[in-house]
Parts: C-alpha cells; structure tokens; sequence
C-alpha cells in the first residue's frame, strides 16, 4: 500500500470537494488544483486576498495508474514546462509536482518567455530563491487521490 501525504491548500473558503477550474491566467502547470507540502506557504495563498483565508487539509495517497510528471528541482526540463503552460498549452498529466516559480520567479519566467532575458539570466537570478512546493492535480481521477481531513481559518496576524 503507498503512503499517506499531508497536502495543504490555502484558500478563501473551505475546500472539501476539490475541482479544477479554469481561470483567466494559466498557473505553473496549467489549469488544476493546487496544493503543497509547506503549511505556510498555503497559508500564503490563503490570506494573499485580504489577510484571512481557509487552510485546507487533504491526505493524498498516490496512485500509480495515474500518469505523473515530478521537478525534483528547477531545471531546465522544469522552466520548458511552465513556459509551455504558461502561454496555454494543455498536457496529459494527471498530477504534476515540482518547484513553483512564485512571484519573484514568475517574473523572471515571464521575462524569460518574452525574449527579455535568457536562459542563463532566468538561472543566475533563480537560484537564490528558497524552496517553494506544488503538486496540480488535473484529472477527476487525479482529485480521487485526495481526502479532505480539516478546514481552518487563518490570517496574517499568526
């Protein structure tokens, strides 16, 4: 039997039956649903709204018949990906895990994808950035894996 993951997923509301949703902007991995191994950096994404979010807590037990793509790190296999997400191209993946290009990164991704610095630059203001964690899930199947456990409330002042 594969191990149980604690996955966290910060939010404005309480999310028991994960969905995905298609936004305006393609995210790092494309439309899905997001979560982390890192408490605060879902609580980042939780109170990035106005300073009080839900903090969403899922067991996710891996699955392997479904197709999985894992970024141990930031490569260049990496940056391709989200590039090629980023400008809205779709892929098969159930789940994709891996490094998440936040704010800071994003930009430079985006400056990267525009022809406005090149690929040496992306790395060389990349690689003092601390470690970020996300997991997409992109199928119905995908979401299956996961089992809501809690909802909490948090906020900036904790």
């Amino acid at each position: 039997m594969e191990e149980e993951i604690i996955l966290y997923h910060g939010s404005r509301r309480r999310v028991e039956f994960p969905e995905i949703r298609t936004a305006r902007f393609h995210k790092d991995f494309y439309f899905g649903f997001y979560c982390t191994l890192f408490q605060e950096q879902a609580k980042r994404w939780a109170i990035r709204f106005g300073g009080v979010g839900m903090m969403n807590e899922y067991v996710y037990t891996p699955d392997p018949s479904l197709r999985m793509l894992k970024f141990s790190e930031m490569t260049e296999e990496w940056l391709d990906f989200i590039v090629s997400c980023r400008l809205g191209n779709p892929h098969d993946y159930d789940i994709v895990e891996g490094p998440m290009a936040n704010d800071t990164i994003f930009n430079y991704v985006q400056n990267f994808a525009d022809g406005k610095i090149s690929r040496e630059a992306f790395w060389a203001l990349a690689k003092f950035k601390k470690p970020t964690h996300q997991i997409s899930f992109h199928t119905v199947r995908a979401l299956a894996a996961l089992q809501f456990r809690k909802g909490y409330e948090v906020s900036d002042e904790e």
